[in-house]
């Protein structure tokens, strides 16, 4: 019975301190995250933008309004919506566990319903990694004047 016990205690010991492991981003997951998000956009790949986006994911607009995961995908995929070029530069990261805060500055030039743009906007990106998966959770972008 003694043997019982102990093999009941430490299974519930083992088990208790599993389920309290968090799981932890690093850098490196972090910028795969964003080159991915950016790539898909820069090459007009909805679906390779759809892998990084969590399912919860919002975009916080310019304007104050937001959209959800759907309207970011299509647009990512829109004819409507042209890079020309596009990079980032001064991408400053802070982790906290599994989720990490971006600090980035955007830089695209291209056409939105055949207006043309030429912005420099400071993002600010939200990335978590749940069950293994790096995903983007929020993003917003304000334009540098």
């Amino acid at each position: 019975m003694t043997k019982m016990k102990w093999a009941a205690i430490l299974m519930i010991t083992f088990f208790s301190q599993s389920c309290q492991q968090k799981e932890i981003l690093t850098r490196e997951e972090v910028i795969a995250a964003i080159q991915r998000f950016d790539q898909g956009w820069k090459n007009k790949n909805p679906a390779e933008v759809d892998t990084v986006l969590s399912p919860s994911y919002v975009y916080f607009t310019q304007s104050g309004g937001t959209f959800d995961r759907k309207n970011i995908i299509y647009t990512a995929g829109s004819s409507d919506y042209k890079l020309d070029t596009v990079h980032r530069k001064q991408i400053d990261i802070k982790i906290e566990g599994n989720t990490a805060i971006v600090n980035t500055i955007w830089y695209g030039k291209g056409s939105y319903l055949d207006n043309p743009f030429d912005d420099r906007q400071r993002c600010s990106i939200t990335i978590i990694k749940n069950k293994g998966k790096v995903e983007i959770l929020s993003e917003h972008c304000t334009l540098i004047k």
